[in-house]
């Protein structure tokens, strides 16, 4: 016989089959209740060209929190179970649902972890979502440099002795933090850092935006859960399937619940998307129940691909073979990057005549490579288009690569902590005047969204020349309050 909580709420086994918050909503669909809540369209009725653009049934759902629904901010029925199951299918000890996107996961597990003038180990090629919770905690990088494929011009993983170091040199740290994998498909020894890090009382955190596929197909990279970590943002709408800005935090069996719920409650919205949380209990329900099977084709397609592009000639669609042991523990299997330097184009220009000239949208394109983003709704179809693009382009546009810039990564000089840089007093100057300052904003291209400067690193004339390189290439910068970049704001 079933058991009902302390909520009043029937307790069941958990069952990869349910989706509990589609159910509810499914339930209120049927219920005709008038709406004198928000949200003010009331199911759409008040607004008919966005009912026609988006269609009856998605506006419907597009509700406000209510008993039969239950609450983001303090789950008590549907999106406890959804967290329950999520945290099942996920191997966690439990599971949050984000609506913020991965940045509000990522940030949420380091504002959970750090205070201000705390040290955390991290690699500087993160994503600006770690950087920013910096800025908001005070905490206090310390970077782990990445070595670095000269060849490809990427960086790559943590090695284990570099960590080591950054942890006997500062065992007053509180954490550190791991890639899992790169954007470009490179994963860190991760059972090796967890221990490490787990040795000295450290907490381990992993971004795992890239990965929410490692936990569902055969032959992936370690996951964060399995290595041990005690938390881990998975980005679901990335490889997973579900709506955009829809993500998942989870944690490990030592980590307060009740903590990073107060923790995430401080940033995160008060009125959940249900569009946004539905989409995450269906997508983990297709992943729970058919995601080995589903990856087991991408990673086919991947491999595919791979082969064929190699065989153009010109480019270099890496994998496995990259593979070192250390640096390159692991490699994802689903990750098409292709490097471009060796036909005469920068990444950024095969991205933009894909774009303009095949109708084709790859991920991104940066310095020296590409990246096709490979999930269960590719078709082999696709891929064949974007092989014969990449052909043609190879045919069409080859140059003499002498010249191109080969380098993506640069050791950044840090002055002030990221919080201090950037809340200090500052003052704007031309940015080709700037070298020897004090950045005090960001500058990075997106995506990847891994900057290139940020508060409180001193700019140097090697990265004022790449910045310049990859403007003149086309590539997308963001970050500075001129959003020309002409002017960059420094420390006075």
């Amino acid at each position: 016989m079933e058991e009902k909580n302390v909520f009043g709420f029937e307790e069941k086994e958990l069952d990869q089959n349910e989706a509990p918050i589609y159910e509810a909503l499914q339930r209120f669909r049927q219920m005709r209740v008038v709406p004198f809540d928000v949200p003010g369209h009331k199911h759409g009725r008040g607004n008919p060209e966005l009912t026609a653009f988006l269609g009856e049934k998605c506006v419907g759902i597009d509700v406000n929190s209510m008993k039969p629904l239950d609450n983001l901010c303090h789950p008590v029925s549907v999106i406890r179970r959804a967290e329950e199951l999520a945290a099942d299918a996920f191997g966690a000890a439990h599971a949050f649902l984000m609506v913020g996107g991965t940045t509000s996961a990522v940030q949420s597990m380091v504002l959970a972890t750090c205070k201000r003038g705390d040290k955390i180990i991290l690699p500087r090629n993160v994503h600006r979502s770690v950087i920013n919770a910096l800025v908001l905690c005070g905490a206090v990088p310390v970077y782990v440099n990445p070595e670095v494929d000269v060849r490809l011009g990427i960086s790559l993983g943590m090695q284990r002795e570099q960590v080591a170091k950054a942890i006997a040199e500062n065992p007053d740290a509180v954490a550190v933090l791991v890639n899992n994998p790169t954007y470009y498909g490179v994963c860190s020894d991760m059972r090796s850092i967890v221990q490490m890090a787990h040795d000295v009382g450290m907490v381990c955190l992993a971004d795992e935006a890239h990965g929410t596929h490692f936990y569902f197909g055969a032959g992936m990279p370690l996951t964060a859960m399995k290595a041990g970590a005690d938390m881990a943002a998975v980005s679901m709408h990335k490889s997973g399937g579900s709506l955009t800005q829809s993500s998942l935090l989870l944690v490990g069996p030592n980590v307060s619940v009740g903590h990073v719920r107060q923790i995430i409650n401080l940033t995160q919205t008060t009125s959940g998307s249900y569009l946004l949380m539905s989409s995450l209990d269906i997508s983990r329900r297709n992943l729970a129940l058919r995601g080995r099977e589903v990856f087991a084709k991408v990673v086919s397609m991947a491999d595919y691909a791979r082969e064929e592009i190699n065989e153009i000639g010109g480019y270099y669609a890496f994998g496995k073979e990259l593979v070192n042991g250390n640096s390159v523990f692991d490699f994802d299997p689903t990750k098409l990057s292709i490097h471009t330097r060796d036909i005469g184009l920068a990444g950024i220009e095969v991205y933009d005549i894909l774009r303009d000239e095949y109708d084709i949208q790859i991920e991104f394109g940066d310095i020296g490579n590409i990246l096709a983003y490979l999930s269960i709704g590719d078709r082999p179809q696709e891929l064949e288009r974007l092989v014969s693009a990449l052909a043609e382009i190879r045919r069409r546009h080859q140059k003499d690569p002498t010249g191109l810039l080969s380098q993506e990564y640069i050791d950044p000089i840090v002055v002030t902590s990221p919080q201090e840089a950037f809340y200090a007093e500052k003052r704007s100057v031309p940015i080709t005047e700037s070298a020897g300052l004090v950045c005090s904003e960001f500058v990075m291209c997106y995506p990847p969204g891994i900057p290139i400067l940020s508060p409180g690193e001193k700019i140097t004339k090697e990265i004022l020349d790449y910045i310049q390189y990859a403007k003149d290439k086309g590539c997308s910068m963001t970050g500075p309050e001129d959003p020309e970049i002409n002017n960059i704001n420094v420390l006075v």
